[in-house]
């Protein structure tokens, strides 16, 4: 498992660097405004979408049956099952594609901002929803490829293919978008065309693994029906975070004219340790524990799903305290160049505040979910799910008010609700606070339902684990607060100061988290699943 981990994360690490730059030439590019918002807005919806079928319910209910039929059955069966199930998704996806170009203007009705929406941008969303929104099916079918890929232990290929989009929206941005009348239109087409490669990029290897069929719809194919059984209940369970972030996308359009941006990049940052160890460990440990489901190994379950809380551990708390010290510098140094401004990047940091509390939340979720979806088990997720969902409303109601009545002054209180939502800045931090504090609920209520089932037990040595893990954080901490005293503020800071002074800071946390590990225990031969 770690073999394949590093494997996985390796090629999403170049896809996320990649994002990275990809959103920094965007900022730079085209700045934070109404325009840049409208196509972050039309990306997000299909984007939304994708990450239910690549990393939500889809492939949590594909994978297990995908598996199960691998190791059973023989392999024309699994020929078969790939045919079916390729022809019934791209049916059903062409039918939700068709739905959303032909109501693309009542999609954008209901992402408009809340006072004065102009006509024009409205007319630019629709057009940027039916370039974006066909990304949905390719990058769907690119989805089951890639799950087939990973059951048979062939993780790289998968995580490398988002490369794909970010060079294509960085070409579309750099030299695409200059030759256009509309320039945020080059973006929507850079995504259209990055759909199609995708797909095109993942047939050879299916094609390695002698999967590579005709598609051939299959609705009463049985082994389609039983993945259609599995996924209906885990639209829910599975992407919790993703139906949070697409509601917060709704309110956002209602607040200041940047928020949806600045919730962008934000979310951008929590995907690189997401990516990279969240999803990459999801990804991973999912056919194992398939495989131990099915092969009657109570023993190698419960040891592959504690090996992969302790990785996700090790790794997202101390990325989650990187995150709150260094948000300011970080997004300083990255994106505080050309039309990005200083005032945007406090912006973008109060974001990364809120949704940065909860990655430890949002990394556990990608390990414990896994654990219910490769045991058939979808309604307990969704149980959970539906729980967060609704709190998830509660607390970004609740917490705007609180923020409402503490950073917006009298008298723009006075113009009306609506007005001063979409006048005062910083409001947005309430979106990323509810954001983590639901998916806490979300992780509590399953780790409380996954005792009861009585699959987990835990291996010696979590005492001395998280005694290790609180000292060298601890350490961590220490070392960031001293060091960000000692520097001066960034914003005012030349571009090679700031990266001098990024690199001192990120070098110094993560060799100190790192050593203190070291000096206190931690080996090789703990990293490894046995």
């Amino acid at each position: 498992m770690l073999r394949s981990l590093l494997s996985f994360s390796s090629m999403t690490m170049v896809s996320r660097v990649l994002g990275l730059v990809r959103d920094t030439v965007i900022t730079t590019t085209f700045g934070t405004n109404a325009t840049t918002d409208a196509f972050w807005v039309a990306f997000r919806v299909p984007n939304f979408l994708r990450r239910l079928f690549a990393e939500g319910s889809f492939a949590t209910a594909f994978v297990p049956v995908f598996t199960e039929v691998k190791e059973t059955r023989s392999h024309e069966e699994l020929r078969d099952l790939m045919a079916r199930v390729a022809g019934t998704l791209a049916g059903v996806l062409m039918v939700v594609t068709a739905l959303a170009l032909i109501f693309a203007p009542q999609l954008a009705n209901l992402f408009a901002s809340g006072a004065d929406t102009d006509p024009a941008k409205q007319g630019l969303l629709v057009d940027l929803f039916r370039l974006t929104f066909p990304f949905l099916f390719f990058v769907s079918l690119t989805a089951l490829a890639g799950g087939a890929l990973n059951s048979f232990q062939k993780f790289a290929m998968p995580a490398l293919t988002p490369v794909i989009l970010n060079l294509c929206m960085i070409g579309g941005a750099l030299w695409l978008a200059p030759r256009m009348d509309v320039p945020i239109l080059a973006l929507g087409w850079s995504v259209l065309v990055a759909g199609m490669l995708q797909l095109l990029f993942q047939l050879p290897s299916l094609k390695g693994i002698n999967l590579l069929t005709l598609p051939r719809w299959g609705w009463n194919h049985p082994g389609v029906r039983k993945v259609m059984t599995l996924m209906i209940p885990t639209l829910f369970g599975s992407s919790v975070a993703q139906i949070n972030l697409l509601l917060d996308t709704v309110i956002a359009a209602k607040l200041t004219d940047g928020s949806q941006s600045w919730l962008s990049l934000a979310d951008r940052f929590l995907e690189l340790p997401l990516g990279v160890f969240g999803v990459a460990l999801g990804t991973v440990i999912l056919p194992a524990l398939a495989r131990h489901h099915v092969g009657t190994d109570r023993a190698g379950f419960s040891n592959a799903l504690d090996w992969g809380l302790r990785m996700t551990l090790l790794i997202s708390i101390p990325a989650m305290l990187g995150l709150l010290l260094l948000a300011e510098p970080l997004i300083a140094t990255i994106f505080q160049h050309g039309q990005f401004s200083a005032f945007d990047t406090r912006m973008t940091a109060l974001a990364v505040y809120g949704l940065s509390f909860g990655l430890p939340a949002f990394a556990l979720l990608k390990v414990v979910l896994p654990a219910f979806y490769a045991r058939q088990d979808t309604r307990t997720p969704v149980r959970a799910g539906i729980a967060a969902l609704v709190a998830n409303m509660v607390f970004n109601f609740a917490l705007l008010a609180v923020l409402y009545h503490v950073m917006v002054p009298a008298e723009l209180r006075a113009q009306g609700v609506m007005q001063a939502l979409g006048q005062q800045p910083g409001l947005h931090l309430a979106l990323g606070i509810a954001s983590a504090l639901s998916s806490y609920l979300n992780l509590g209520l399953l780790w409380y339902w996954l005792g009861k089932t009585d699959v987990y037990e835990r291996r010696p040595g979590w005492t001395r684990f998280l005694v290790r893990l609180v000292v060298s954080c601890v350490a961590m901490v220490g070392v960031l607060l001293a060091l960000l005293y000692w520097l001066p503020a960034f914003s005012p800071m030349g571009l090679w100061q700031r990266i001098g002074a990024l690199s001192l800071l990120v070098g110094a946390g993560g060799a100190t988290y790192l050593l203190v590990q070291v000096a206190l225990g931690l080996r090789p031969r703990d990293l490894r699943g046995h």
